[in-house]
């Protein structure tokens, strides 16, 4: 019952976003010895291939036999989409195109950081596609793998049911001449940039959470401003982590000699390159503001202790006078000023009320309160 109810006080913390504990993600998201299920488990993946030049396009799901058919024409360029990851078929299917098996172990391991590899007849490369939950306030991660080779492109995705390249597919069908014209490089660059655009979405919604919780904090409409910020960190860490490596990936691209890229395609490379630097700097940008209302909140909850303090202690030394009057009164001696006299009582009061109002009017006269 403790940790059900603590869970449930969590969620009062967001109430537009509703924290699933459940889906909470671990700090360290990829570990070489551990074996993990993601390298194991049975899904059924689905293939969607496109087949395409600049005058023709042939779409259509495949099974897996005649994905791993190599039977290509040379002026035509074969994009394979793989949604979900099953060990025993990504062997197979890897093997089928002389992909290096450290390549597919790579493919399986799922949480791993942005990187770029390259060989004489493949350019491998793995980026994590991010989605923002709407009903959790949470960003989740999929990592995709894309291989680029003679007139083919391969991308491995984890989760069948979405991605973000459904743009790039409305391109090819509505006959872009760009990308319908040219070479399998522009496809697989089309795909990074498509990844790293789809960034700059996330980016907006984390800033609109930040402005609302400055806003917040700046009206002291907000108690519980430290969790919150403590969960948007979290968030951001996850952005963080996932979004810089991409920028040593893309610059791989750009420093690349490899035949398998035409140099003309070097200067989109570049403006993807400039993307993910500018979504960096918001990011870091976004943890500087979130570590600025921190110190914000802080430093509120400091200035409330210490008005809080300072009313206790002009109460304390308001009553200090009657404290002391009363028990100078209150001495057992038998002759003591105005003990025997019809007026004592009140005179004393009076003494005890008078003295705590001169010294109000004294400290405010002073200025300290």
């Amino acid at each position: 019952m403790g940790a059900r109810t603590r869970i449930k006080g969590l969620a009062k913390l967001l109430p537009e976003w509703t924290w699933n504990y459940t889906k909470r993600r671990p700090i360290t998201t990829y570990n070489p010895t551990r074996e993990t299920t993601a390298r194991h488990v049975v899904v059924e993946p689905v293939y969607t291939m496109f087949r395409y030049s600049a005058g023709q396009l042939e779409e259509r799901h495949v099974s897996f036999t005649e994905a791993c058919d190599r039977s290509t024409q040379s002026d035509t360029i074969t994009w394979l989409n793989v949604d979900g990851l099953n060990k025993g078929e990504v062997e197979k299917l890897c093997a089928c195109y002389n992909i290096h098996p450290l390549t597919v172990e790579d493919i399986l391991s799922i949480g791993q950081r942005a990187k770029m590899e390259e060989s004489p007849e493949i350019i491998f490369c793995l980026l994590p596609m991010l989605y923002y939950n709407d009903g959790t306030g949470q960003i989740e991660t999929e990592q995709v793998s894309i291989i680029l080779g003679k007139n083919f492109v391969i991308s491995f995705q984890e989760d069948p049911q979405r991605d973000v390249f459904d743009p790039v597919r409305d391109r090819l069908r509505s006959a872009q001449p760009k990308l319908r014209a040219r070479q399998a490089d522009y496809l697989c660059y089309s795909l990074i940039d498509i990844i790293v655009d789809s960034y700059f979405g996330i980016i907006d919604k984390i800033n609109e959470r930040i402005e609302r919780l400055e806003d917040a904090l700046l009206l002291q409409k907000e108690n519980t401003a430290l969790a919150r910020i403590s969960i948007l960190r979290r968030e951001i860490m996850v952005m963080r982590r996932s979004i810089a490596p991409v920028r040593e990936l893309v610059n791989a691209f750009i420093r690349s000699d490899s035949d398998l890229l035409e140099e003309r395609h070097e200067k989109y490379y570049k403006d993807v390159y400039d993307h993910i630097v500018q979504a960096t700097e918001y990011v870091e940008n976004h943890r500087d503001m979130l570590m600025n209302l921190q110190d914000l909140s802080m430093s509120q909850i400091n200035l409330r202790m210490n008005e809080i303090m300072k009313v206790f202690t002009l109460l304390a030394t308001l009553m200090a006078p009657a404290t002391v009057i009363g028990g100078i009164f209150g001495m057992n001696f038998d002759i003591i000023p105005l003990a025997h006299h019809a007026m004592g009582f009140y005179a004393t009061v009076a003494i005890m009320l008078a003295v705590p109002l001169l010294m109000l009017i004294w400290f405010k006269r002073k200025g300290w309160f």
